[in-house]
């Protein structure tokens, strides 16, 4: 739990509709304590009386927030911090005894979060409507005012033609599009203009295929399939059908918005440094790439062909990539996971210091989460007192770091709130709760029930039901209480290897499943050449030469199972085995293989190996180049020597039998005459 910075906390019992543990909470908080009963009306005095002492203030209160933070500013006073216990805690069946919870709520709220990065996007307002009927007309003719159109009809059907119109029409058919608001490129086949003449129906004329059309919106009321995978979260490109009217009308006010300059998040930061993407025109990780729901991360190309490419203006923030990036090359920002992780263990460790006993941790989201909580606690038993719930971003960017460390920090158990018909990205988030369930499993820890998982639902009443089926038995230890610092691999090695050491156990390995960024890459020593091209691709050293002899190290804590080295290697000995290892050795690199230098006989100068050379001689011994002996012999010599041997020794291996000498006309007159004088 982290140290007071002289913050008071204003809780308040909402005119006594639950009650406060004042004990616990002061306990716990990490905060002065002062309390109200109807803070926001007959006690607004206390507010502003902790305003005026200008230290930081908490107030647990979110419905009247706009209140509190009205009269901060009149005061001129930096804005409180706000955290709900009313529906997270007090309303609910178990409320007299979310003392603990409340404070653990207080002291996760007191975590600073960053800012966050913002990117531009621009729109001129230039929009594509994408059409099948008149439908499309229509739509253009109410958008006219606010944007420059342009209307592209399938010619599906037929379209009378309107009196005038004060855009352009065009026939054509959608076949692909890229880009984003304010930067759309659509390519269309069979485009063609109207006939000038068209009188019942638009008649259009010759088509031309693979025409662009550029612009800020898409508009696509076609019906047909959408243009871009998780269309519904790629800015700037509406989709209504068209027999839909309410889905029209909602697009049409969305299209009239959607003109000036937006910010939106740099949901990622990414350092191409440490991508594991590729080396040498070998693939290695793709993970980022096959979970990206959108299709904003591609491969690099030129001086960028070793790592992925991450569009911001496309990407939405799932944080698909982020949540399995093995290196820490894509990181979330909203917030990032350094700071999620301090707010995730103010909570566990403020829960235990309030006397709280085996806390779950619901992770969820504002759009999905909120809602289901505030019913809950309004219309149902409201949540169980040891269930912590924490709003985070997007669920689907929780990282191996975040689930690692909750354990370590005390969490009994983890689950993650998704919608019932599922979330884009959530197939990593699955593969990190795989990955941490194989861990506890690994070393004793496991449950019946799983320690992490999610909960799909939109039901409030069913999520509720679900948390009260936990068990409520803990893993018997005394949570960790270390920082979490680094990279979020680097966090999650901290969580695992706390992990293991509070809860006591001896295993030395655990094997994880497939995809797992930790692992060993195991060289089968026997054919095994030492060529080092491992070491060459390796993006992380966990492969490593030794510049002062043939040998060849490997460093497990570093490798990523990017699978590069195994793609590379000319003999194919390498294998990936994901684990993770707890012993000593897994930090320190470790000798694969090494062999005896071999000396050159002329200079005495060292180079490759012994094995390495009399392999290649055992090779070329049956080839008629190499059949005499004082040839093969050059093999022995070290680069230099060999080439002074082969251009001073005479030395050349294509030399076969002599050639026979020349002979010109003239010569063969010359000896025939010779011949001739001889007979005479």
């Amino acid at each position: 739990m982290s140290g007071t910075d002289g913050r008071i906390a204003l809780v308040c019992s909402c005119e006594d509709t639950m009650r406060l543990d004042e004990r616990a909470i002061a306990r716990g908080c990490g905060a002065e304590l002062r309390t109200a009963e109807q803070l926001c009306m007959a006690q607004l005095d206390r507010f502003m009386a902790a305003l005026a002492t200008g230290r930081p203030v908490t107030v647990a209160c979110t419905a009247q927030a706009p209140l509190f933070a009205q009269e901060a500013a009149e005061a001129g006073a930096a804005a409180p911090t706000f955290v709900n216990v009313r529906e997270q805690a007090g309303w609910a069946a178990e409320g007299r005894a979310a003392g603990p919870k409340m404070a653990a709520l207080l002291a996760a709220a007191a975590e600073p979060m960053p800012a966050t990065p913002l990117v531009p996007l621009e729109s001129q307002g230039v929009t594509l409507v994408l059409g099948r009927d008149g439908v499309a007309l229509e739509v253009a003719a109410r958008l006219a005012d606010r944007l420059d159109l342009t209307v592209l009809l399938t010619g599906a059907e037929a379209v009378t033609p309107p009196r005038s119109a004060p855009f352009p029409v065009m026939k054509g058919r959608a076949r692909a599009a890229t880009g984003y608001l304010g930067a759309f490129e659509v390519t269309v086949d069979g485009a063609a203009m109207p006939r000038p003449s068209s009188r019942a129906q638009y008649e259009f004329g010759p088509g031309k295929d693979g025409a662009t059309s550029r612009a800020d919106i898409v508009l696509d009321l076609t019906g047909g399939a959408p243009l871009f995978p998780a269309h519904e979260v790629r800015q700037g490109y509406l989709r209504a059908d068209p027999a839909d009217a309410a889905a029209v009308e909602r697009a049409i006010v969305a299209a009239g918005e959607l003109v000036g300059t937006f910010d939106k998040p740099r949901f990622i930061a990414f350092d191409g440094g440490l991508c594991a993407h590729a080396r040498n025109k070998r693939n290695g990780c793709t993970r980022c790439i096959d979970l990206c729901p959108t299709g904003a991360i591609a491969p690099g190309t030129g001086t960028l062909k070793d790592q992925v490419v991450i569009s911001a203006e496309i990407c939405a923030g799932c944080g698909a990539c982020a949540a399995v990036c093995p290196t820490g090359a894509a990181t979330y920002t909203l917030p990032p996971p350094a700071a999620m992780a301090r707010r995730i263990r103010a909570l566990l460790l403020a829960y235990r210091a309030a006397g709280g006993e085996a806390p779950v941790l619901l992770l969820h989201d504002d759009t999905q989460g909120e809602p289901m909580l505030d019913a809950l606690s309004r219309h149902g038993d409201g949540l169980p007192a040891r269930v912590l719930p924490l709003r985070v971003n997007e669920p689907t960017a929780i990282d191996l770091s975040l689930l690692t460390g909750a354990f370590a920090w005390g969490a009994s158990a983890v689950r993650v709130l998704l919608p019932a018909r599922g979330r884009h990205g959530a197939e990593g988030l699955a593969r990190n709760i795989e990955t941490v369930n194989a861990t506890l499993a690994g070393l004793g820890l496991g449950h019946a029930v799983a320690p992490a998982a999610t909960i799909e639902t939109d039901d409030p009443f069913t999520l509720g039901e679900a948390l009260a089926a936990l068990p409520r038995a803990g893993f018997g230890f005394a949570p960790s209480t270390h920082q979490a610092i680094g990279t979020p691999r680097e966090m999650a090695l901290q969580g695992l290897r706390a992990l293991r050491e509070a809860a006591g156990s001896a295993t030395a390995t655990v094997a994880l499943p497939a995809l797992a960024p930790f692992g060993v890459a195991q060289v089968n020593v026997a054919g095994c050449t030492l060529c080092l091209a491992c070491t060459s691709v390796c993006p992380t050293s966990a492969f490593s030469a030794n510049p002062e002899t043939p040998q060849l190290r490997f460093l497990e804590d570093a490798c990523v199972q990017c699978g590069l080295c195994a793609a590379t290697c000319p003999e194919k000995v390498i294998t990936l085995e994901p684990r993770l290892n707890f012993d000593a050795a897994a930090a320190t690199p470790v000798v694969v293989k090494q062999e005896e230098p071999a000396s050159c006989p002329r200079c005495s100068k060292l180079f490759g190996t012994k094995a390495s050379i009399a392999r290649v001689k055992a090779k070329l011994s049956a080839h008629w180049m190499f059949a005499d002996p004082a040839r093969i012999a050059i093999l022995d010599l070290c680069d230099d020597c060999r080439i002074t041997e082969a251009t001073s020794g005479g030395f050349d291996p294509y030399a076969g039998a002599p050639r026979p000498v020349t002979k010109t006309t003239e010569d063969y007159l010359r000896e025939a005459e010779r011949a001739k004088k001889a007979d005479e």
